[in-house]
Parts: C-alpha cells; sequence; structure tokens
C-alpha cells in the first residue's frame, strides 16, 4: 500500500508539472520581453558581423585590383620615337642584287645611330652617343629588316618613321621616371631627358598601342617582351593536363561510386584521394621531376612533363567533384532504367552519366583553373628557363603564364614591373573566364529534381 500510494503521489506531482508547463505563455511579460530584445540584438549583431566580413572581403579585393591595374594598365601602351632614316644602298645592298640573304644581314642598326646622330649633331663622345642610342630600342633593328624584306623598294629612299622607344624613355614618357628628381637618383640624366624633350616639341613622341605584349615572346629587353610564349605554353599544358586527368578521373569516379564493393580497400581509396586534393602542389612537383624527367627521361621544361605533373595535382578535384556530380543523381532513375532492363552499364552510361555531367564539368573546369594559376610544380621540372622562341609543340620547351609573371617580378627594371602586373590581368581574366563558364555550364545543364 506504501509503495502504490508513493507512485499515485509521483503521478499526481508529474501531471501538475505537465499542466504547468502547458499553462499559456505570457507574452506580454517583462521577462518575455528581455528575452525577446536579447534574442533580436543577438540577430541584428550577427547579420552586422556578416556584413562587415563582406565588406572587408571586397575591400581587399578593390584594393588589390587597384594596386594590379595601376601598375599595369600602362603596359598595353608603348612609346615611339619618328625619326628621319635613310635606306642606304651601300649599308643595305651594296651589289645592288635584292638578294634577301644579303638584305636579312645588313647591318640596320648602324642607320638608326646614323639617324640619331643627324637628329642631334651636337652629340659627339662616344659615352654620350651611347646614351643617345637608347633612345631607340634594340629591337627596332628587326623592324627595319622587316620592312625591307617585305618591300625591297625602300632601299635609297628616305623616310619618317615611328619607332619603338627604349624602356627607359618610355617609362619617362609614362611618368614613372620624373624631371624633377635629382639625376643622381633617377636613370636617364640631364641630357637624355633633355633629347627625349626636345623630340616632344617637335611631336616627335606619341604612344601606340602594345601589340608587341599579346605576340611576342620573352626578351630581355622590356620593350620587347611579351606573353604570347608563355600563352602557348599554358595552352598546351594544359590540353596535356586535360586529356590525362578528365578521362582517368571520371572514370575512376564512376567506378568508385557505381561499382566498386563497399569494402575497407575502397575506403582507404577513398580517404587517399581526399588527402591527395589537399597535398602541397610542390610535393605534385617533386613527383614529377623524379618520375618524368629522371626516370622516364623526357624533355626539360616541356609542356608535356608540365602536363603530366598537373594532371596528378587535377586528379583528385576533378574525382571528388565528379562523386558529388553522381552521387546527386536520385536512385529513382538508376531504379527505372534497371527495372526497364537495361545493364548496370547502359544504366550509367546512357542515365547516371548525362544527368551529372554538368557537375562533372564544372569541377573539371575549376581544377583546370587551379591547374593555370600553378607555379610550384613548373618550377621544379625546369619550366622556369628563359624562354624566347614560341613553342610549336608540346614537345619544345616552354614557360607558363605564372612562372613567366614570376620571371618578370624577379627583374630589376622598373618597365617590368608593370609588364608583371598586366601580366597578372590577363592571367585573371582567364581564370574569371574559366570560373565563368563553369557557372555558366551549371545553370544551363543543371536539373531541378
Amino acid at each position: 500500500m506504501t509503495d502504490m500510494a508513493s507512485l499515485m503521489e509521483d503521478r499526481a506531482a508529474a501531471n501538475a508539472d505537465a499542466s504547468d508547463q502547458r499553462k499559456p505563455v505570457d507574452w506580454d511579460s517583462a521577462d518575455m520581453s528581455r528575452s525577446i530584445k536579447k534574442r533580436y540584438a543577438a540577430e541584428r549583431r550577427f547579420k552586422t558581423y556578416g556584413l562587415t566580413a563582406i565588406m572587408l572581403a571586397l575591400a581587399a579585393l578593390v584594393l588589390l585590383g587597384y594596386s594590379i591595374i595601376s601598375k599595369g594598365y600602362s603596359a598595353f601602351v608603348q612609346t615611339y620615337v619618328q625619326i628621319e632614316l635613310t635606306f642606304d644602298p651601300a649599308v643595305i645592298d651594296p651589289d645592288g642584287t635584292r638578294d634577301p640573304a644579303v638584305l636579312g644581314r645588313a647591318n640596320y642598326d648602324g642607320l638608326i645611330k646614323d639617324a640619331l646622330r643627324a637628329r642631334f649633331p651636337d652629340v659627339t663622345s662616344r659615352s654620350e652617343k651611347r646614351k643617345l642610342y637608347g633612345i631607340i630600342s634594340s629591337g627596332a633593328s628587326y623592324d627595319l629588316r622587316e620592312q625591307v624584306l617585305d618591300k625591297p623598294s625602300l632601299i635609297g629612299q628616305t623616310r619618317k618613321l615611328w619607332l619603338i622607344s627604349g624602356d627607359d624613355f618610355d617609362m619617362l614618357n609614362k611618368g614613372y621616371i620624373s624631371a624633377d628628381t635629382q639625376e643622381a637618383s633617377r636613370r636617364l640624366d640631364d641630357d637624355e631627358i633633355g633629347w627625349f624633350q626636345t623630340l616632344q616639341s617637335a611631336n616627335a613622341i606619341e604612344k601606340r598601342f602594345h601589340t608587341r605584349f599579346f605576340t611576342n615572346g620573352d626578351s630581355r629587353e622590356p620593350e620587347l617582351a611579351g606573353i604570347w610564349g608563355a600563352a602557348v605554353g599554358s595552352f598546351y599544358t594544359l590540353i596535356v593536363t586535360l586529356l590525362l586527368s578528365f578521362p582517368i578521373g571520371v572514370a575512376a569516379a564512376i567506378y568508385l561510386e557505381e561499382f566498386a564493393p563497399k569494402n575497407r580497400l575502397t575506403q582507404i581509396i577513398e580517404v587517399n584521394i581526399n588527402n591527395l586534393a589537399a597535398v602541397p602542389s610542390i610535393v605534385f612537383g617533386l613527383l614529377g621531376l623524379e618520375l618524368y624527367l629522371n626516370v622516364m627521361h623526357l624533355p626539360r621544361s616541356a609542356p608535356v612533363v608540365g602536363g603530366l605533373t598537373l594532371a596528378l595535382m587535377t586528379l583528385p578535384t576533378i574525382i571528388i567533384a565528379s562523386r558529388a556530380a553522381i552521387k546527386a543523381v536520385p536512385p529513382s532513375i538508376r531504379q527505372a532504367a534497371l527495372g526497364l532492363g537495361a545493364s548496370p552499364v547502359q544504366t550509367v552510361s546512357h542515365h547516371v552519366l548525362p544527368l551529372a555531367m554538368p557537375g562533372i564539368l564544372t569541377g573539371t573546369i575549376i581544377g583546370m583553373a587551379q591547374a593555370l594559376g600553378e607555379t610550384a610544380p613548373l618550377l621544379m621540372i625546369g619550366m622556369v628557363a628563359f624562354i624566347v622562341d614560341i613553342p610549336g609543340s608540346a614537345m619544345d620547351a616552354a614557360t607558363v603564364l605564372p612562372v613567366q609573371i614570376y620571371l618578370w617580378a624577379d627583374s630589376p627594371e622598373r618597365a617590368f614591373v608593370e609588364k608583371t602586373s598586366a601580366a597578372i590581368m590577363v592571367l585573371l581574366a582567364f581564370l574569371i573566364l574559366m570560373n565563368g563558364l563553369a557557372v555558366f555550364l551549371r545553370k544551363k545543364f543543371e536539373r531541378k529534381w
């Protein structure tokens, strides 16, 4: 009886507590008002923190963009100097044969020097002449040779020509070298600035769009250096990377997601793939150095080696993205295909893979964009070499855009600073384009389930 009585009392107490809990909430009470105010204040603080973080990120992005653009936009124009030049037949074609081999070996640099001395007859000492010759770039002689080879009728004529200026005078014209600075603190002395101002007063100085920046390879002279060689090297490297990493990565993702048995071995493989995606890129460079250069003896600095190395680095990213896209396809698609008599391979190839392809392509493009911006692995396999010629195939020596930026950033000339920033702008444009393509493909082909 005692136990029964205590049990009844416990039940009565529990019912009383439950009835207390079921009492209506007094929303107008002071305690409830304070609680609501605290929650609203906490929500406002959370929103403020989020907006502050976004604004700081945008401010940092704007600051970075301004820093790059302000230093690099001037690289897209180049200073040209007009001089009156005589195509002396005694220098260009002394025998009058018009033989292209003879015309190609002529001393066009001497013609430019003669024109400069004629323009400034007061310059007589050897040291002053050397400074005077710096007004015109050393690459201008190659332009003259091409003009004569294309049009031999120029021989014997006197023409006013616009020739590309040297890098220091280009910096002076763009305002990076100031005439107000003390002579000892600038690269051009008072005489050189005076000659340049003389040409300016005669309207013999102008800026033009710098097409060489997009058509030339690398050069020791900043005014002649361009990104085309590095761009072609990046193209060949990414082609090799894509041809290797895309089919292998997609095939591995299909097997692991659709056909692999769920056992310890596949779990170990999945864990290692996820770990490889976080491995520093320079480790893949060391692997490529040992495997492709020291063991397989492939050509050093070739895009094929860079593509093979970047394919190893890109594979985990493509596999993970492809598996996520395949997993996102509803199981009902597979069940319907199997129910209608399709084999597992037909189910994957005809139904699952087409529906997962937008996500697969998105992951692949993001992986390729990551590969495009990599530098460390390519430095390890020798793609840091100074390459002037434009590569003709994936087996030729080449460099890539990030490595070209690295090389220019290490150069002492002030003109290479703007080249570096301009190359960064081009690289960022490619990366934005590739990421925009990934977003476009996802939005265009993505299906809502």
